[in-house]
């Protein structure tokens, strides 16, 4: 019987609160993607139930709703005719749901938005003038030469000209023109203005001004400022959408442009330029009075805190205040080594982690992502090992502490900024000594507690088993034991394995390892599985006591207590299937292995059966998390089914 498209749009509608409670609508290959008002004003059981939909969720401010392909699309037609709603693109809606973000997230995500993309330039640009200032330090005779004196001025570019590049960036950020963004920055930094790095040591009687109905304009520049350009470009911006909106087409092409320059040229150099350069140094000030207070005290908390604001994604921010420094007086930028000291510690704790480790795969995530962070790169440690293990991420953070007190004590400042770790050497050249002893202080006290403190899963029980004298949890007299009252469920778990389907496994994608009712991630009833510090995924709260293989691939870790698995598939993907809540404290009772570390298995091979009532008499949750571990490698994780699933359904597919 074929579906009904509009019987099915109708009760998806039915069940969102209202159209008052609908902001935009879209969809994609196989979901409708809705963002709305108020979830609370959803009723998720009713939509679940909906003949047509295969699932509901929400990620990212967004609520998806799984209808499949080619059906989805007649659907979306159908809805939009039902609600009143007009056609949106994803990426509309994905703005939608930004937009409905507390304003500081908000904020704060826009500046990273602005800044990431620029970043490879200011980085190029501080590493080659680190290597001018070097062979010229080096090399007496190079420094007065033609060759420095055209390297230096292709260095220093992208610092002299930031305004400009903040300002194409931000633009496009804010979905304005980024010529026109472009032409603010250089407005900002004219040179018939007087330079801003010059007015320090003028009087200023001798700044001169343009007196224009009654208000003065100073005739100075923003080399080097950020926020004034950010909020100029900001105003421009909405102020070139009013003008699409209200000037007839005939002649928008030569209105907007020219009045949303003039208007915002005028706004800048009068108004925003003077007020945000203001507030701007008081940030500065505010920043460098956190590095020096207390002899380093400031400096020690947030060299502590920065791995903090990496996870929360919100360290671009001190992009804003490093581009400031640079481009005050001395032009030295004194934040870089609190970053620094915090990026090296997370490495040296990673580090400790992956020479510690027997886990072979631990140690292949461990060791490379300890060398990244080296280099300035702390993703894949933090997101990959230390945040997973939590006391290395804290060890980090202690050795972090350590190292930024002593670049504050050592007054250490760099010449540029986006460069950590030992690339940061380049643009630390007059505090060689200084930065390295803040490395390796850094280092010392992150990798020794690390050592000290971090077990690994099912260490402590290792070493009870040996001092009894047994050889292995798996290999046990108990383990092997028949359970009578097990009977009937061994029964139902050799009929679910007979009855599994034949699947050909796509790349990137898990198949349920467990019947049962799946659930959202952070539906799981742990709040660190909840929370995603383990990865995006599922959980599954089981009908039956058994989980098979999600995908091809290779047993990568197993814990000694039987009750989870570390898989790696095909492209790196790395898999946790957690067992239950907290069911480590049952010290294996209960759970039989059938696979052994390095084995190669295929989607569906049967790995582990566990006693659901002794979960339960035990007083656990035997909800069972099914995580990707590296889910930073990839762009998105996408439900594929919520609700009750059988064995091998398709659950995940990881984007990108």
């Amino acid at each position: 019987m074929a579906m009904d498209y509009g019987k099915c749009a109708r009760e998806i509608f039915e069940n969102l609160g209202g159209r008052e409670n609908l902001v935009s609508a879209a969809h994609c290959a196989t979901r409708l993607r809705l963002v709305t008002v108020d979830n609370n004003k959803i009723d998720m059981k009713k939509l679940e139930n909906v003949e047509g939909v295969k699932g509901v969720f929400s990620n990212n401010g967004q609520l998806q709703l799984i209808i499949g392909t080619g059906t989805v699309n007649k659907v979306y037609d159908e809805f939009l005719k039902v609600s009143g709603m007009s056609a949106a693109t994803k990426e509309e809606v994905k703005a939608a749901a930004a937009a409905k973000q507390p304003l500081p997230k908000q904020m704060v995500k826009a500046m990273g938005d602005v800044f990431v993309p620029i970043l490879p330039a200011i980085v190029a640009s501080g590493l080659m003038m680190g290597l001018v200032e070097a062979l010229g330090k080096a090399l007496p005779a190079f420094a007065g030469s033609d060759w420095y004196g055209i390297l230096d001025l292709l260095a220093n570019t992208a610092f002299v000209f930031l305004p400009v590049l903040i300002a194409v960036s931000a633009a496009r950020v804010f979905g304005g023109n980024i010529f026109l963004g472009g032409v603010i920055g250089m407005i900002m930094i004219h040179p018939n203005l007087i330079n801003a790095w010059s007015v320090g040591s003028m009087d200023p009687s001798q700044i001169p001004v343009w007196r224009l109905l009654g208000f003065s304009i100073r005739q100075v520049g923003y080399q080097g400022h950020v926020i004034p350009v950010i909020i100029a470009v900001w105003i421009m911006c909405r102020l070139e959408r009013w003008l699409h909106n209200h000037v007839p087409e005939m002649i928008d092409l030569f209105v907007t442009p020219l009045c949303t320059v003039m208007v915002t040229a005028f706004l800048t150099l009068g108004l925003i330029g003077p007020v945000f350069s203001t507030a701007e140094n008081y940030i500065l000030s505010f920043a460098q009075w956190i590095i020096t207070v207390g002899h380093g005290i400031g400096a020690m908390i947030m060299g502590a805190l920065y791995p903090f604001t990496v996870v929360c994604g919100i360290h671009h921010m001190y992009n804003v205040i490093e581009a400031g420094m640079l481009s005050a007086a001395g032009g030295l930028n004194t934040w870089m080594p609190i970053a620094s000291a915090a990026n090296f510690a997370q490495g040296a704790a990673c580090l400790a982690v992956g020479l510690k480790s027997r886990n072979h795969r631990t140690k292949a995530v461990a060791i490379p992502s300890s060398l990244s962070a080296a280099l300035g790169i702390t993703e894949p440690a933090i997101f990959g090992v230390n945040l997973r293990f939590m006391k290395p991420l804290l060890c980090g953070m202690a050795g972090g502490a350590c190292g930024a007190a002593l670049g504050a004590i050592f007054h250490i400042g760099a010449t540029s900024y986006g460069v950590t770790g030992l690339p940061g050497f380049l643009i630390t050249l007059d505090y060689t000594a200084q930065y390295a002893i803040v490395l390796a202080v850094s280092f010392a006290v992150s990798f020794a507690l690390t050592w000290t403190l971090w077990k690994e899963e099912g260490e402590d029980e290792e070493k009870k088993a040996k001092s009894r004298g047994e050889t292995g949890v798996a290999g046990s007299k108990e383990s092997q034991k028949a359970d009578d009252g097990n009977q009937g469920e061994n029964f139902i778990i050799e009929q679910l394995l007979a009855a599994m389907p034949q699947i050909q496994p796509e790349a990137n994608t898990l198949y349920a390892p467990v019947k049962g009712n799946v659930i959202g991630r952070d539906a799981i009833p742990d709040e660190t599985f909840a929370s995603g510090m383990l990865g995006d995924g599922v959980g599954i709260e089981p009908e039956a006591g058994v989980v098979v293989a999600p995908c091809d691939g290779e047993i990568a870790s197993l814990t000694d207590t039987r009750h989870a698995i570390g898989m790696v598939g095909a492209g790196g993907l790395e898999l946790l299937i957690h067992v239950g809540v907290d069911t480590v404290n049952m010290k294996g009772d209960g759970f039989e292995l059938f696979v052994k570390m390095g084995d190669k298995v295929k989607a569906g091979q049967k790995l582990l059966t566990f006693d659901r009532e002794k979960i339960k008499a035990a007083g656990y949750s035997a909800t069972t998390a099914v995580l990707v571990a590296n889910t930073y490698q990839y762009s998105g994780c996408r439900i594929e089914k919520t609700g009750k699933t059988e064995l091998l359904d398709k659950i995940v597919v990881m984007e990108g």
